[in-house]
């Protein structure tokens, strides 16, 4: 089982010490929010709080996410990071490829991409980038960016992008890791086929099972090759090694923790001490003993 930290939504100066705290308590990575705008106006929900509202967001900080790990890579030596989830269809894919490779180069090879969809228009809106047609983006965007940190020339030539045969340098030495997040059943497929391994972002019990169940009968009737796949949730149940275990055994192999709700207004009143010390303790009561 890996551990994986998650913190959004707080002090951008906290960052860069959790991460240091993370990485010496032993856990296998640390998870990035990530968002470019919040819109005055929007009637758009949010697809992962009960009443859709997305009004916690309002005057929170939210670091651009490959330079906050790029920071937290200069300071650390061994955890891995991942944007969960980069929105991906804004963004040019070949611009994400180069920054990709770059921090995970410079990192020795501890970057993971997590990558999904944006619930708001107007993201899209402003980045100059449809609306329509955004899963097939995310798609196409995911055979650019492991073609281009694969190294030599690549080309792609597909419904949204065409792309003349072109290379970057310098590229890792392994494969970039790819987590698709959402809860939708195409979401679930573009894991499956296109990623290693797939994000949750949170539910009841039994919205967990349900999506579980999906993606283990996805996951039976394609063919892989034998390629690992992450299956990374966030559960209460994650919270005592008994739970860890009962997760293990539904096919869960990375657990996400955070140790405060973040869905709510105003500023984060946890302090850095506070948060190390939960981190920590985590870690000895946890992690520790599901490991021993």
């Amino acid at each position: 089982m890996r551990f994986i930290y998650a913190e959004a939504m707080t002090d951008p100066t906290f960052y860069l010490p959790l991460a240091q705290a993370a990485d010496a308590a032993g856990y296998d990575g640390m998870n990035v929010s990530d968002s470019i705008i919040y819109p005055r106006d929007s009637h758009a929900d949010y697809p992962y709080t009960a009443d859709g509202t997305r009004e916690f967001l309002e005057n929170k900080d939210f670091p651009e996410s490959f330079i906050l790990i790029t920071a937290m890579g200069a300071v650390t030596s061994r955890i891995e990071f991942t944007p969960a989830v980069l929105k991906l269809p804004v963004r040019p894919p070949v611009l994400v490829a180069k920054q990709a490779a770059t921090i995970a180069f410079l990192t020795g090879d501890r970057l993971r991409l997590g990558v999904g969809s944006s619930p708001w228009p107007e993201d899209y809106a402003a980045m100059g980038v449809p609306w329509e047609g955004r899963g097939k983006r995310v798609s196409e965007a995911i055979d650019i960016i492991r073609g281009l940190t694969a190294g030599g020339y690549f080309s792609h030539h597909g419904e949204v992008y065409d792309l003349p045969a072109v290379k970057i340098r310098p590229v890792p030495t392994r494969p970039i890791p790819i987590l698709v997040g959402g809860h939708s059943d195409a979401a679930l497929r573009r894991a499956v086929r296109k990623g290693d391994g797939w994000i949750h972002a949170g539910g009841t019990r039994e919205e967990l099972d349900g999506l579980l169940g999906k993606l283990q009968t996805m996951l039976a009737a394609e063919d892989r090759g034998g390629r690992p796949f992450a299956i990374q949730v966030t559960s209460p149940e994650a919270f005592t090694p008994d739970g860890v275990r009962r997760l293990q055994d539904r096919g869960v192999n990375e657990v996400r923790v955070t140790f405060r709700n973040p869905y709510i207004q105003g500023e984060d009143p946890e302090p850095l001490a506070k948060k190390i010390e939960n981190l920590e303790r985590y870690a000895a009561d946890v992690i520790a003993k599901v490991n021993a």
